[in-house]
């Protein structure tokens, strides 16, 4: 009890003493918590042939082991330099240990208290991304959005406890996060800020120091008001919609029914830009118009006809519809998409498969498509 207690504050400890020492850069949390056990058990004697024969490398690898050299090293051996070559291996058993905690097994759930002084979306898409990388992962996230003061952290804290978990945070305010990183600390609770490395990284490269205004990515401004023009257009134009304002688009969308088209759509307004789209129907040729647009980049959007046989019986299954029509029939949905892609290459019109690709892939590869299109403009 009393070393994870030593070993919680002597985290504060060693946290104050890196920032003093490397003029306020950040630090990821994971590597402080992870040296600060090696440099309470070197304290204690643990390992006492020096240095040179610690085996702590297999555990937080070359940079760890400079780190906690130079921290044990006397002045003027006292400026940290912290790089990553590769991702952090798994934290060593010692690292649960002072802290109390075991490895989150794969039968039990690991639980995410995501802690944000903003809405909480950019710790919402680290975690997911973080989580993607890991196989049967049973994760129960948290969200706490918008603490801003003390008082709220410590009733975020109290619910915290019911349910112990990583702790990944982004806070700006010095009072509200050191208040944090001390209750993790004496708590014994796992923690991360994952935005330090960037935001340090920034600061060296721009010769700035950080503001520490919470959710500034979320001000009112020209973008702002761009893009509810954007999502504003994209609703009005949907499903071949006032095809007469299709010139003000900055993309159009076209392709055979159930294609993620309008789903598509929303996702690229969502990101600033004005969508329209229209499906392709065989008995109904697109407006002539389509294939005059001069502004707007159209992109053709396919799939494999076994997909859409699967994906448009589904649809007709949950609207409570019988699934024996041309719709969902094998051979008109061959046909269907054989048209469209006919269409498209007669027109010269850019293709995505989106058989096997995600909304937000799909809109990825677009944003691409548009951005190497104004690049050829502008070098033109």
């Amino acid at each position: 009890m009393f070393v994870g207690w030593a070993s919680g504050w002597g985290l504060i400890a060693v946290r104050r003493f890196i920032h003093r020492e490397t003029g306020g850069q950040p630090l990821e949390s994971w590597r402080v918590a992870a040296f600060v056990p090696v440099i309470h058990r070197t304290a204690c004697g643990v390992f006492r042939k020096g240095m040179e024969s610690i085996r702590i490398g297999r555990w937080i690898g070359d940079d760890g082991a400079e780190i906690v050299q130079n921290l044990l090293a006397p002045p003027p051996c006292l400026a940290l330099t912290i790089t990553s070559h590769g991702y952090p291996q798994p934290s060593p058993p010692f690292l649960f240990a002072a802290f109390g905690r075991r490895p989150v097994t794969m039968a039990s759930a690991l639980h995410l208290h995501l802690v944000s002084d903003s809405t909480g979306e950019t710790l919402e898409s680290i975690a997911k991304a973080g989580l993607a990388r890991f196989e049967g992962v049973q994760a129960i996230k948290h969200f706490w959005p918008m603490v801003r003061s003390e008082g709220h952290l410590d009733r975020v804290i109290e619910e915290v406890m019911r349910v112990p978990g990583l702790i990944i945070y982004t806070l700006v305010d010095g009072g509200v996060r050191d208040r944090l990183e001390q209750r993790c600390a004496s708590l014994g609770l796992p923690m991360v800020s994952p935005l330090d490395p960037t935001i340090g990284a920034l600061s060296e490269l721009l010769g700035q120091v950080a503001t520490r205004r919470p959710g500034r990515q979320h001000i009112m401004d020209r973008a702002y008001f761009d893009r509810v023009d954007a999502i504003n257009y994209t609703m009005v134009h949907d499903d071949g919609a006032s095809h007469d304002g299709w010139e003000d688009a900055d993309i159009v969308l076209a392709g055979v029914s159930r294609t993620s088209k309008t789903p598509t759509s929303i996702y690229l307004a969502n990101r600033g830009y004005k969508t329209a789209n229209i499906p392709i129907v065989p008995q109904s040729p697109p407006p002539a118009m389509l294939f005059k647009l001069k502004r707007p980049l159209v992109v053709g959007l396919t799939t494999a006809p076994e997909r859409l046989m699967t994906i448009r019986r589904n649809r007709l299954l949950m609207l409570g519809q019988t699934p024996d029509t041309d719709y969902v029939d094998a051979e008109h949905i061959e046909s269907e998409v054989a048209y469209a892609r006919r269409l498209f290459a007669d027109h010269d019109i850019p293709v995505i498969d989106v058989t096997r690709r995600s909304i937000e892939e799909t809109a990825a590869a677009i944003i691409n498509m548009v951005q190497a299109r104004a690049a050829k403009a502008e070098e033109a």
